[in-house]
Parts: structure tokens; sequence; C-alpha cells
């Protein structure tokens, strides 16, 4: 009776001991529990003739018989008839070893997580299925649910493992199928249904299922792009454009779609990155999300694309379609916290699998959301194996990773006695360090032509550098201090500019000391901050030239580059997740001017080596004048290797134009100016400015030789000696 008792309320631990084929001395005895069944009986697979009619054992749904004609190896199905139907399916209890092979590796390697974890599909003796295996240690039960069996918890109890993994094959289960977990907790009390936390694929509110998904099934044709990426990622340029997949363009209202959908974007959106000239899009998580309002920095679905925008196959197509165009892919990837919804990861299995126990480290306050216990070895290689699994399924090609100021601090956006000090009373927090540098190892050892890159923005040492070297061994940094500095010097009025120019020359002093991406992203044109335009002064003219005088700064700046859609056409409004960037605003030559002066930057920025080839080293940069604060000028020049090739960067940040201005260079000869920020085709005022100069032999900004231009009002000027 307390196994049927178990069964009836899905209560079974150990389903493999009770039910399917046992096999004792006097033959193999066949149980089964089907609820609403009149009668069953065993038939083999291959034949399909009856062996065995099993017994109804009293009044429950527990049938079973012992057969001296079943094999211990035969394969077999069960014949099942109700008041009002008759089917077949084969015995999932059958298969214990192969359900347990779930278990064998998946803690040998990191990426075995999702090689064997999860929803697995398999042909085992020439029986198609899939094959589960969740991770809830401290659950007294867990049931596979889905449309498959009605979503009745008693009909497939999953075995317990001594890993902490529950475990089941299920002949005949293909991919596409919505599946749950049910659980219950250490004392018995039903939990919410749960989605795979290794699920590859996810449906949308209301019922946030999972889906069994074939990742074998796409046909990549990308082969010269991953082996073209293998060069030396910071010898070559990198402007990336951020992208908000549901918020660039909107379908028309006429097709009834929310959101365009992959297929769609790869072919509006990849033919605009390339016409731009972006070599890489990044996009804000595609990792799926309950919340539109998160933009994605709350998922719960780690390891499948958001179906908002389509199939996981579909994601593949974009990617593929990216990289047939040389458009490199990086995605936003969160490791740092996730939310408590209900069918997620918080308290999985009644416990806190998955997030610290105490809220002084479990809980972000910012966030409201539940930070991983990064100590955890399974929450460990979780994380480390969601990181592979991008890279490795889905061909991305770099990974920006989210808020690492926050797990590398304890005291992170805490008051005093709302953190716990580390083991040696300080506010490292030890743990994730580890996981981040062992998460970096990993990417590299596997995927040497992939790239991690920290969104990090503290001055915590070594961020870029190699864990060998005593780094945490990312390929990048974002650089937040040049982006807030600059921004809030550009931000001034020019009359006003002169006090604060340490603030637009400090980054130099640090900009080698990490592998720095410079970001003008998603973050400074929401919560009221204004879009990009609008935090520049002045009026209608003189905020367009503030922009392009700055954006004209960015390029020539060391470092690679990453500019949030809608920067590039000068956006007014501030991005609004909710709707679409202002394209129409494409009908005025201001906005027209300044996409075409992103355009030119990022042309000139792709194909003259000095202003990428030795972005992070001292030899490609140095000041002409940094001094000149009272008129609000900048020069220095970039330079490529072997001195090949030289920029001259001049930066005029007051609306007076200056003539016969005079700036140190290095070399005699015939200087061109390749950028004039202020040209009528970018919408500029077409001061009159010389385009080709010759050194003159007068020594300057102690240079040994110098030239004589025109500074335009609001400027920014590249001037190339070859």
């Amino acid at each position: 009776m307390v196994v049927e008792q178990q069964l009836a309320q899905a209560r079974c631990s150990q389903p493999f001991s009770v039910l399917g084929n046992q096999q004792s001395e006097d033959g193999v005895t066949v149980t089964a529990y089907i609820p609403e069944a009149k009668t069953v009986s065993v038939r083999c697979l291959k034949t399909r003739k009856e062996i065995i009619k099993l017994k109804k054992q009293g009044d429950s749904a527990l049938f079973s018989a012992l057969s001296k004609k079943l094999k211990p190896a035969q394969r077999y199905e069960l014949q099942v008839t109700t008041a009002d139907s008759e089917y077949s399916f084969t015995d999932p209890y059958q298969f214990r070893e192969e359900a347990f092979h779930a278990v064998h590796f998946i803690d040998h390697q990191p990426e075995n997580l999702y090689r064997q974890g999860g929803a697995q599909l398999l042909t085992t003796d020439g029986i198609t299925g899939t094959r589960f295996a969740v991770y809830a240690p401290n659950a007294s039960a867990v049931s596979f649910i889905g449309d498959f069996n009605r979503w009745d918890g008693r009909t497939h109890p999953m075995q317990q493992t001594d890993m902490g993994y529950w475990v089941l094959f299920i002949p005949g289960l293909v991919a596409g199928e919505r599946y749950k977990y049910q659980l219950k907790d250490a004392w018995g009390n039903d939990l919410p249904h749960k989605a795979d936390p290794l699920g590859f694929a996810a449906e949308q509110y209301p019922s946030h299922a999972s889906k069994v998904f074939d990742h074998n099934a796409y046909e990549w044709n990308d082969s010269a792009w991953m082996e073209k990426r293998q060069a030396d990622k910071y010898a070559n340029p990198m402007s990336v454009y951020e992208v908000h997949p549901g918020s660039w363009r909107r379908p028309s209202e006429e097709s009834g779609k929310r959101y365009l959908s992959y297929h769609e974007l790869a072919d509006s959106l990849i033919p605009y990155v390339k016409e731009m000239g972006y070599t890489h899009i990044e996009l804000l998580p595609v990792s799926e999300f309950p919340f539109d309002g998160s933009w994605g920095y709350q998922p719960v679905g780690l390891y499948a694309p958001t179906s908002r925008f389509g199939s996981p196959d579909d994601f593949k197509y974009f990617v593929d379609q990216c990289h047939q165009a040389d458009i490199g892919i990086i995605i936003d990837w969160v490791p740092a916290h996730f939310p408590e919804d209900a069918h997620g990861l918080a308290r999985f299995d009644g416990s806190h699998v998955y997030e610290y126990d105490d809220p002084r480290r479990g809980w972000h306050p910012d966030w409201n959301s539940c930070i991983y216990d990064f100590g955890k070895d399974t929450v460990r290689q979780f994380l480390v194996a969601n990181a592979l699994f991008w890279l490795d399924k889905f061909h991305i090609d770099g990974l920006r990773v989210d808020a690492v100021a926050s797990m590398l601090y304890l005291d992170y956006s805490r008051n005093e006695g709302e953190w716990i000090p580390n083991v040696h009373g300080g506010n490292e927090n030890y743990e994730a360090i580890s996981l981040l540098k062992w998460m970096n190892e990993e990417v590299y050892r596997h995927f040497p032509g992939a790239m991690t890159i920290a969104e990090e923005s503290t001055s915590f040492p070594g961020v870029s550098r190699p864990v060998s070297e005593g780094g945490l061994g990312f390929g990048f940094k974002w650089n937040m201090g040049w982006m807030h500095d600059s921004l809030h010097y550009i931000s001034k009025d020019p009359a006003y500019r002169r006090y604060h120019h340490g603030e637009i020359t400090f980054s130099m002093v640090y900009a080698f000391d990490e592998n720095f991406v410079l970001p003008i992203s998603h973050d400074e044109v929401v919560h009221g901050k204004g879009s990009l335009i609008g935090k520049m002064p002045g009026d209608e003219w003189q905020q367009a030239a503030n922009l392009r005088c700055y954006a004209g700064l960015m390029y020539g700046h060391p470092g690679k580059k990453l500019n949030f859609m809608g920067n590039e056409i000068a956006q007014s409004r501030e991005w609004n997740h909710d709707g679409e960037l202002d394209w129409w605003l494409l009908e005025f030559d201001k906005h027209k001017g300044m996409q075409a002066l992103y355009r030119k930057l990022n042309h000139l920025y792709r194909t003259m080596p000095a202003l990428y080839e030795q972005d992070h080293n001292y030899e490609g940069f140095s000041w002409i004048d940094h001094n000149y604060a009272e008129l609000s000028m900048l020069s220095f020049v970039r330079k490529a290797k072997d001195d090949k090739q030289k920029v001259y960067v001049v930066n005029n940040f007051t609306p007076s134009p200056r003539e016969k201005f005079r700036i140190g260079v290095e070399d005699p000869g015939t200087y061109s100016l390749v950028l004039n920020t202020d040209s009528g085709e970018f919408w500029g005022s077409d001061y009159p400015a010389p385009e080709i100069v010759t050194a003159d032999a007068v020594e300057w900004n102690n240079q040994p030789y110098s030239i004589e231009i025109t500074l335009p009002p609001l400027a920014t000027l590249y001037w190339v000696y070859e």
C-alpha cells in the first residue's frame, strides 16, 4: 500500500525499484502505474505479440504480473485500454541504464552539463526518445509532466540518484514536446511547476514551458567566418552596434505581430549594419526572460534563446547570416543574478539550490533578484557550461558579461551591516572572482577565436589580463571611466569646458592598463538620462555639432568602439523598449547627416590601421597638445605598427573657428584631411578649411615639424600622414 500511495500522490522517488521489468529467480515481473487504465498487457516491441496480461492490484492504478516468457533484456511495450480509448507505449521504466547514463559524466567537464543534462534526444536499441536529468538534491520527489502525459505528475515519476539528479528516459518523446518538472520539497510539499534549468527552448507567458529541442538539426554555413575570427582581435578593428532586438524596428501594425522575427532581423538588420560599416552586433540578452521591461537582464532560461523572436534554429540562422556577411555576434550574458519567478531557479527544490541562502549574499537590492551561489560547485558548473554553450551551439563570437562589479564585491550597493565580509575581513567575493577566472579560462581554451568582455565599473586590477598573469582573464573591459568623464565634459556649455579640461584628457592616464572598449551603451539613454544628442548643450545646430565632434573624438581615441542603436541617427527621444527607433527622423538633413558621419567614421576606422592596430599599447598614441584648456582644444596622433601610417586627431570643443592654427607633427611631407565633422555632408557649417597641407620645418608642440590648419567650430579633424 505504501508504494501505491506514493505513486498515487506523485511521491515516489525510486520508481526503478518498483516499476518496469524486475528480474527474479522465477522470471521477470512487469509493473506499471497507469491511472484510468482498465486493462494492461505486455507486448513484444518487435513482433507486437502479447506476452502477458498485467493484473490490477486491488482498487489502485497499479498493474503487475510475473512472466516466464519475457527475457530481462527484451524490449516491450504496454497495451492499455481505458473506458473510451486504446493505446500503446514503450515502458520508460525498462531503460534504467540509459537514464542513469546522464549522470555518469556530468561533473567531469563543464560542457558535459549541457551535453548530458536537461532534455537529450537519443536513440537506444533502435528506440528514439528523450532522456531527462534535472538537479534537485533536496526534493523528496520529482515528476516529468507535459502534453505527453496530460501534465499528470503521477504517470512519470523520475528516479533519484546519489548525485542529486533525477533521471528518466521516455521513449517516443520527440523535439517540440512541451514539458516541466513537478517537484515536492524535502517535507513533501508541492512546489510551483518548474521549467528546465537546462531547457534548450521555452514558451512565453502564460505557460513558460520548456520544449524538447534537437541541436543537431541545423546545418551551419559559416565555416569561412569561423576560420577568419581566429585573427588577433586586438590588432583589428572592432566597432560594435548594440541592439535591443525587440525595439530596433517593429513590424507594421497590419501584420498583427509585436516583434520582428530572427529571420526578419536577418533580412533588415544585417544589411543596415553592413552598410553602416560596423564590424559586430551586440545583442542585449537573448536568454529566455519573462518580463519585457527587464530587456533580458532578468533571465530565467539561460540555455534557451528567447522565443519572442522565433525558435533556437531561427536564432542560429540569424547568427549564420551575420557571419556570412562578415559581421560578428556578441551577446550580453547575465551570470550575476536571476529573478524570483515561480517557474525559474529560485528555491528550485524548496531549498536554495542556485542562490546563496543568506540574503546578505543571496539577494540583490538594486534589481530585486537572487544572486547565484558562486561557491557551490554545481552552480559554478552551471554558469561556466552556459558560457560555453552559447559559443558551441550558436557560434557566438563574444560574451559581454553584465554587472561584473556586482559580482566582485560583497558590499556592492549595500550599507554597513548588510553584507558579510570574506574570510579575511575584506569585501572581495573570492568565490565570484574564482568563477570568472575559470569561466574565462574555459572559454579561451575551447574557443580561442571567441572573446569575453567585462562590464566592470571599478578599478579592480587586471580585469582584461590573463589568469596566468594574475588577472581575471577577460579579453576586453568596458571603459566606464572614459564614458562617464567624456559625457560629463561634452554636456558642459563650451564656455565652461576650460574648467573641466582634465575630464577629457584623464582617460589617457590609464588607457592601456586594460584592453578597453569605449561604450556609449543603452544605459546612457534610459531612466531619465535622455538621448545622446539631448545631452549636448546649445541650440539645435550646436547640439548636432557637439555630438559630431564627440563622435570624432571617440573614434580617434584608443580602444574598440560600441554605440547603442539610435546614436547614429541622433535619436531625439530617450530609448523606449516598447517602441522602435524614430526612423522617420532620417527625413531631415540633420539626422541624415549624423548617420552619414557614423558611416564615414566606421569606414575610416576599418580602413586606417593607425586607428585600430595599436589600440592597446602606448606605441600607438602620443599627445601633441593636451594642455590647451583655455581654448578647449586637443590634439594627438594615432600610429599604425611600424609607423607606416599616422592619423592626427584635432578637436575644437568651442563654437569659435580658428584659422592659421599650428600643431606639431613628427614628419616632413604632405598631410591630407580625411575627416572634418563640420562638413556639409554631415549637416555641418562647411567652414572653409584646406584639405591638403605641407609640413613646415618649424618646431611646435615639442615636435620637429608643424602644419598650419583651420579649425572649424565644434569640430574634430583627422589629418593623415602616410
